[in-house]
């Protein structure tokens, strides 16, 4: 039996679902086409594993708990660490920001649910979505660097976008994040009905409030899913 950690194309249809001991959401799909190989990927917050359909209860128990335990251990290689993350944070604003944006921290949270990083100006703090684990490393950099640009131009007007336009991934690491973000609503709406970004909780929301002039003071700013 060999198994591969990466997602095939559209051929298994959606199967039962359970949980890991670490309450992590699994769907188990079954396929007639299969005969020797397992399949394992990440879809929005969940894992999906793809088996052959004549697999026993025991065997599907199995190789469910082996292929969330590899996709765990790469996803864990693959996850840059705090600290590397504000090494990349400077890099990254040396080479492309000039140096200007300088975040005191930059750090992984689990609680967005329906964006991808977030950042506030006046604590110069970063903070990164951890479904971005596992994510190619541009993608990871056009998030940290949305967020560093933040930190200058607080909106998404035209100087924030001009901030940008040096990352040479700037439009393929954005095409990948709507990509993902589309496929796990779908996934989502198959599933529940319900509507995307209802997932965001009102503690991700840090009220801005106004100044004179209609000017928003320096509070969070942050890149959707």
């Amino acid at each position: 039996m060999s198994a591969d950690l990466t997602p095939p194309d559209a051929e298994d249809a959606a199967g039962s679902k359970r949980g890991t001991a670490a309450g992590d959401a699994v769907e188990v799909r079954r396929s007639a086409r299969r005969r020797r190989t397992v399949s394992a990927y990440r879809q929005g917050d969940r894992t999906v594993v793809l088996i052959p359909a004549q697999m026993s209860a025991r065997e599907e128990e199995r190789w469910v708990k082996a292929m969330v335990a590899r996709l765990d251990s790469r996803e864990r290689r693959s996850r840059p660490g705090e600290a590397e993350l504000a090494a990349r944070a400077k890099d990254l604003s040396v080479r492309y920001l000039g140096g200007r944006a300088v975040p005191l921290s930059v750090r992984w949270v689990t609680n967005q649910g329906a964006r991808w990083g977030s950042c506030t100006p006046i604590d110069a703090s970063i903070r990164l979505s951890d479904r971005l684990r596992g994510m190619p490393d541009f993608v990871i950099d056009y998030v940290l660097l949305h967020e560093l640009a933040h930190l200058i131009e607080p909106n998404h007007g035209a100087g924030f976008w001009r901030l940008l336009e040096g990352f040479p991934k700037l439009e393929r690491a954005r095409g990948f994040l709507d990509g993902f973000a589309a496929a796990s609503a779908a996934a989502a709406g198959a599933d529940s009905g319900a509507a995307e970004g209802t997932d965001v909780d009102d503690g991700d929301v840090e009220d801005c409030g106004e100044q004179d002039g209609g000017e928003q003071d320096g509070g969070e700013q942050e890149i959707s899913a």
